[in-house]
């Protein structure tokens, strides 16, 4: 089982944001995405340094994708869109639109956020040229089997989102220029104040969801450190992990002994609560009755593949 690391969702300094490819240069992963998931308006702030973190990226023989926005709107958007194919790379799908501005003969990997929930879209997508698909995380497990089933027969392989918070929706609104008065246009880049998500409350101040810009999250991190055996048995190709402003080298160091069998089962769950106490866990999507819920190792032992 391989791990990709999929597209960074927050917004960073530039120079923080290149460190942090520097840094994955040196982590072992198989693969990365990235570029602008979430709001296009970020991407100025370093875009001149995607062609070098490619570069570095290769040379520590990492494969590496480039990610379209989860919501085209604006014409600029479409044209970033369409540039993407003559960047050299491979091109993850985030949106069906991408596809229209894909050269016909061109192979490409589909990311999350593209609702692949039956055999017909998944075959669909491989005849169309998609060699690589990640299962939005909201699939069960019984689910995911089904589909990675039908993948394997199409010649097609499959990522699970395997930590981090999940991406929950995109709107045309912004929510960070909201809350601090401001319009989407005059947004001022309220999300930066935010590197890894603002935390939303219910009213009566219980953890709720994380907004990023446009988008919703959620308030929980998801993590399979429970469900890993189990998603090796039905024929999962890699786990995706969600990038995060603080300890990611070491996250990735703790998944990958875990898949490979070098850590045991409930260590990387004990590793991320003894870094941090106040992290909130989450499977329920895999093997729980509803997203929130921290299933564990309880309901994942139980389940027959």
């Amino acid at each position: 089982m391989e791990l990709t690391v999929g597209p960074n969702q927050f917004f960073w300094p530039a120079e923080t944001w290149a460190a942090f490819y520097d840094d994955l240069a040196r982590s072992p992963v198989d693969r990365v995405v990235l570029g602008e998931l979430v709001c296009s308006k970020r991407l100025p702030f370093y875009q001149d340094r995607i062609p070098e973190a490619i570069s570095r990226l290769v040379e520590a023989g990492k494969e590496v994708a480039l990610t379209s926005l989860a919501l085209v709107t604006l014409k600029r958007e479409r044209k970033l869109t369409a540039e993407l194919a003559e960047m050299g790379v491979m091109v993850e799908i985030n949106d069906l639109t991408a596809l229209a501005h894909l050269p016909g003969t061109c192979t490409f990997t589909v990311g999350p956020l593209v609702n692949v929930y039956n055999e017909g879209t998944l075959k669909w997508l491989a005849a169309r040229g998609a060699r690589r698909v990640c299962f939005p995380p909201e699939l069960p497990v019984a689910s995911v089997k089904t589909l990675a089933q039908a993948a394997s027969d199409l010649g097609v392989a499959i990522e699970i989102w395997g930590h981090g918070r999940l991406p929950l929706a995109i709107s045309g609104r912004c929510y960070h220029a909201r809350l601090h008065g401001r319009s989407k246009d005059n947004c001022q880049f309220a999300c930066e104040d935010d590197p890894d998500g603002l935390d939303v409350l219910t009213g009566d101040g219980k953890p709720f969801m994380a907004m990023n810009g446009v988008q919703t999250l959620s308030d929980s991190y998801a993590c399979t450190d429970h469900q890993i055996d189990l998603l090796k048995q039905v024929g999962i190709s890699a786990l995706r992990l969600s990038p995060q402003s603080g300890g990611f080298h070491q996250l990735c160091e703790l998944y990958r002994k875990r898949i490979d069998g070098d850590l045991p089962q409930g260590e990387l769950e004990r590793a991320l609560r003894g870094a941090d106490p106040d992290i909130r866990l989450s499977d329920g999507f895999l093997t729980g009755s509803c997203g929130a819920e921290w299933s564990g190792a309880s309901k994942a032992a139980s389940i027959s593949v």
